[in-house]
């Protein structure tokens, strides 16, 4: 009977079975079956609309927005913004952070927002927050979710925000409210917490019984964004999905059946770097509910996997495969771990299709390689699990679309992207696992039987094919074998430490939110940072950068405001106006100094903005107070530089859209003093021919000497202008926008025109040359993959592009000075052509490594390859007719000299056997009828080289060639090859060769006597 009721409560995991077996039979009558989990019901259940995920969505959306005024933000990129500490947006509150921080851009949109509500994308796979592993191993784990929630920044607090919770909940959605639980945070004495009975009251105040207020820790009630920063108590809602029973002891105990629906947080504190709690001026509220667990609520299931939101994508999973229809199970009655891979599949294949559309692409390090691990792990299961056709994970992607499409309208425009970036490295996968079994099994072969299978091959196989590895483990294992894992283990920490090592972020000091609410509390004005654009174009051609005088507002030493700072302080500097530019947009902050009467009291290595305030981080060269006026001087070559190279980005990204398509992308970019890096997405390689086209487009523009025009305009305004580009940012209102060659006025003033898709037209804070003559010259010199879909180019401008040319146009001109020597026969000799030779190579290596435009390098390592190629021939050719003179004489001399019935000697040409066996055929016809054995010897290099021929007409008479060679094998220390017409030799005993020779001559003389 218990293993009958079990089988109708099949559990969701196994560490809910002894808890749902004995449910099972205390509670049969309330057991529904649905898809292979099961609910429980109660009467008020069937009371309940049914909504689909997208109602559910809507419904919360709309709650907030229409009946309580709230702002509704659409969802940010799952690509951080500004944040390179982040893998993914993991929370839905990552994109507010600057607001809660209160480093934001007092000019932004952002800025202004009060209350907000949004449905935000986030992945937690890899970094702080991991699902990835647990994925597939049971129902409700997930590497990608929606994260419903509202915000308050400064307006309302905790009782509203219990109060509109409640009110959605069991009024709106009609949760029953019998099957909610709360909990409240219950202080910490041993951190001077106090508890939160503020919201213990808020609770009860909206009817719920003191038996669901729950009181809970640290651990489960108590926010914190990180190490320091914005933090306070929160409170959860809990929702029971058997109910009709008294069930707080299965609160935040990760039970299957009472589960966390709603986190609500109020940041009320900052935690210090020394660990104490400070009072936040202005409170925040941050909530987050999955749409995925509460689509599962709202239809009855226990399983996320059985909402709307995965049984479209099981249902394509299984009419892709063979296997049977997704079952729910899990653990050991999930037979060969069927349904497992089903969820692994339908959760990854959202995974892929979110990010890939936000413009991650499966990569090697940081987030692509997460991104990578996910989309091979769909792969492997697919395959290895269900026995899918190559293609399958791809072919889901239309259905994740049609399902989240109408919430991410960016899904709809980039489906063939993600389904051709999947099905690539799919194909990339499959290649290498063969290439990685066929090593394998290579390597196996190679081992003694007791023998560990090498760590060293294991990490290769992981790291630089992207085999999983347990799946290496796995492979290995089949094959008999053992690796140490230890030793594999090693490995693996040592190359992420590199890679750590590698990818270090340098911590720059800025205000902390304290130290902002302080400023703004003392009446500080934010920075006037306009002085930046203020320079000029002269007549001779050059940039007057002015010198003006700023006021010192406020110093900033050790994350505190302070009045003075002495001489080598490190510190930052807050002015009421500065030109310095900070660094934004992808440009490199200016460097500079400040000074008194003449004398530096303050040097600018690096200047950040933060909520407003332009902060000039350096060192004091002496005493500097608040309220001194200073004179501020920046590094006019570094900025010119800068401006330079901003300008040629701007020219590089239209070119890179005329030349390739519209779907030509930026992705990033990065300006400095000495070069630009750029990031673009683009379907195929693009060929050198391209390249130069690209390089020539730009300089083109550069040649016609165009007018570099700016101008602030309103957001929404500049937004209107057809043709425009604009990245994923937050854009101040009003922007700044760059256009080349058209005045923004008449780009404003007609946005339907399609001016701005002619040239190039961007929203950008950057500084920029003021003409395009300005850039002088701009050549590609690197350009590589990133990414699948994703390439990187790295670009010259000024004096290095022009040097750059002079170099291409000197290696092209000595490209074809050598080939004139190899193709038209300015070469006499064999020594003349050898060093020919030598030339070549050294100009091919010369070519790899020298500056100069990248189209040139490509055209010039192929026409140099192949003239390597012509000149190895010629030189082979010459040796041989070099051979064939040589051996025509030396065999000559030595059938004549010869007066035996062989001929055995030493040739004295040395151990080559190509010369030797030339002698020997021209010997045999020479003397057709002689049996002929000769020998070159080295004893500089101990080497000694035999060849020999026997006649038709002696090997009737008993005399081979290969038996007549093993006869003076021992004497020189050699080993053989051959037959009886003909055999070689090669030993290691030239002092042997006499007694050879003679061992050799009464050999034949017996054997013909």
């Amino acid at each position: 009977m218990a293993s009958l009721m079990l089988e109708v409560c099949r559990p969701v995991c196994k560490m809910c079975e002894r808890r749902l077996r004995l449910s099972c039979l205390r509670n049969k009558s309330g057991l529904l079956r649905q898809n292979g989990l099961r609910r429980f019901s109660t009467s008020s259940d069937h009371d309940r609309k049914v909504l689909s995920s997208q109602e559910i969505r809507k419904t919360f959306l709309d709650f907030y927005k229409v009946k309580y005024d709230h702002l509704l933000v659409p969802s940010s990129s799952v690509v951080p913004r500004n944040d390179p500490t982040l893998l993914f947006i993991n929370a839905g509150m990552n994109q507010f952070k600057p607001l809660i921080q209160g480093t934001v851009d007092p000019r932004s949109d952002m800025a202004k927002y009060r209350r907000v509500v949004n449905s935000q994308k986030c992945i937690r796979a890899g970094g702080k927050h991991n699902d990835l592993e647990d994925v597939g191993r049971d129902c409700y784990h997930h590497t990608v979710f929606e994260m419903l929630g509202n915000w308050s920044f400064g307006d309302f607090f905790k009782r509203e925000a219990c109060a509109m919770a409640w009110e959605l909940l069991t009024d709106v959605y009609r949760i029953p409210a019998d099957r909610l639980y709360v909990t409240y945070f219950r202080g910490d004495p041993d951190l001077g917490l106090e508890a939160d009975l503020e919201c213990k009251e808020i609770w009860a105040s909206l009817g719920v019984p003191a038996a669901r207020i729950l009181p809970c820790g640290m651990r489960d009630n108590f926010w914190e964004m990180g190490d320091v920063g914005p933090c306070g108590p929160c409170t959860e809602i809990h929702y029971d999905h058997r109910g009709r029973r008294d069930a707080s002891r299965l609160v935040n105990t990760d039970s299957p059946e009472v589960v966390e629906l709603w986190n609500l947080v109020f940041m009320q504190f900052n935690r210090e770097a020394d660990g104490t709690l400070r009072p936040l001026p202005r409170h925040v509220v941050d909530t987050g509910m999955g749409l995925e667990r509460l689509a599962a609520v709202m239809q009855g299931k226990l399983s996320n996997y059985d909402t709307d939101l995965f049984s479209p994508i099981l249902h394509a999973i299984h009419k892709g495969t063979k296997v049977r229809p997704y079952s729910g199970l899990v653990g050991g009655e999930d037979v060969g771990g069927v349904d497992e891979a089903y969820r692994i599949i339908a959760d990854h294949v959202r995974t892929l299709t979110i990010a890939i559309a936000d413009g991650v692409m499966p990569g090697q390090q940081w987030r692509e390689l997460v991104l990578r691990t996910i989309l091979r792990r769909a792969v492997r299961y697919a395959h290895e699990r269900l026995g899918a056709p190559e293609g399958l994970v791809a072919s889901l992607v239309p259905v994740v679309v049609q399902n989240l499409g109408e919430a991410f309208p960016e899904l709809l425009s980039s489906q063939e992207k993600v389904m051709d970036t999947i099905n690539e490295d799919e194909a990339l996968f499959l290649s290498n696992l063969e290439k990685g079994k066929k090593l394998m099994s290579k390597t196996i072969r190679k081992l003694d039987k007791s023998a560990f299978f090498p760590a060293e091959v294991g990490w290769f196989l992981h790291n630089s094919l992207g085999l999983p590895t347990d799946m290496v483990q796995s492979m290995v294992t089949d094959r008999g074998c053992r690796m140490d894992m230890e030793h594999y283990s090693t490995i693996e920490r040592d190359a992420l430490q590199k890679k750590a090592q590698g990818l270090h972020i340098a911590q720059v000091p800025t205000l902390d939110a304290h130290s902002l609410q302080q400023l703004q509390a003392l009446g500080v004005p934010p920075t006037d940072n306009s002085l930046k654009y203020n320079y000029r174009l002269t007549d001779s051609g050059k940039y007057d950068f002015p010198s003006p005088e700023g006021r010192v507002l406020s110093l900033y030493r050790a994350g505190e405001l302070v009045n003075s700072v002495g001489p080598g302080d490190v510190c930052s500097v807050i002015l009421d106006r500065s030109c310095f530019y900070p660094e934004a947009g992808g440009q490199e902050s200016d460097q500079g100094n400040m000074t008194k009467n003449g004398v530096v009291v303050f040097t600018a290595d690096t200047v950040q903005v933060c909520g407003g305030y332009v902060l000039h981080q350096g060192q004091a060269q002496t005493y500097l107070t608040v309220d001194d006026t200073v004179q501020l001087n920046i590094d006019q070559a570094r900025r010119l530089s800068c401006m330079q190279r901003h300008t040629a980005t701007h020219l590089l990204n239209h070119a890179l859209r005329e030349v390739l398509g519209e779907e030509c992308e930026q992705r990033g970019s990065h300006v400095g003093p000495n070069r630009l890096r750029f990031d673009f997405s683009v379907k195929s390689l693009p060929s050198p021919a391209e390249l130069r086209r690209v390089e020539e487009t730009v300089q083109a523009m550069v040649d016609r000497q165009e007018c570099v025009y700016t101008r602030e305009v309103p957001l929404s305004q500049a937004k209107q202008v057809e043709g425009i580009r604009t990245m994923d940012e937050e854009y101040p209102d009003p922007v700044r926008v760059v256009s080349v060659g058209t005045p923004v006025e008449e780009l404003v003033t007609n946005p339907c025109s399609g001016a701005a898709s002619l040239t190039s037209v961007e929203l950008c804070c950057g500084t920029h040359v003021h003409n395009t003559a300005s850039i002088e010259a701009f050549v590609i010199s690197y350009e590589r993959r990133n990414e699948i879909g994703s390439r990187r180019i790295i670009a010259v401008t000024g004096d290095e592009a022009v040097e750059a040319r002079k170099t291409g146009a000197e290696l092209e001109e000595r490209a074809k000075t050598l080939e004139r020597l190899v193709l038209q026969g300015e070469t006499s000799s064999l020594e003349e052509m050898e060093d020919v030779y030598r030339d070549v190579g050294k100009l091919i290596r010369r070519v790899d490594t020298a500056s100069l435009p990248l189209w040139k390098r490509l055209e010039l390592q192929v026409s140099l390859d192949q003239l390597q190629s012509q000149a190895n021939r010629a030189v082979k050719k010459m040796k041989q007719q070099n051979v064939e003179t040589v051996a025509q004489k030396v065999a000559q001399t030595l059938v004549d000299r010869n007066e035996d019935v062989v001929l055995v000697t030493d040739t004295g040409l040395g151990p080559d056997l190509k010369v030797l066996r030339t002698v020997v055929r021209i010997c045999s016809e020479l003397a057709p009828d002689t049996p002929i054995m000769l020998f070159g010897t080295d004893a500089r290099t101990a080497s000694v080289r035999v060849a020999c021929k026997v006649p038709e007409v002696m090997l009737s008479r008993g005399l081979g060639a290969r038996t007549w060679l093993d006869q003076v094998m021992v004497d020189i220390k050699a080993k053989g090859r051959g037959d009886e017409k003909s055999a070689t030799a090669a030993g290691g005993n030239p002092s042997g060769t006499e007694t050879a020779i003679t061992a050799a001559r009464k050999y034949a003389h017996r054997v013909l006597r």
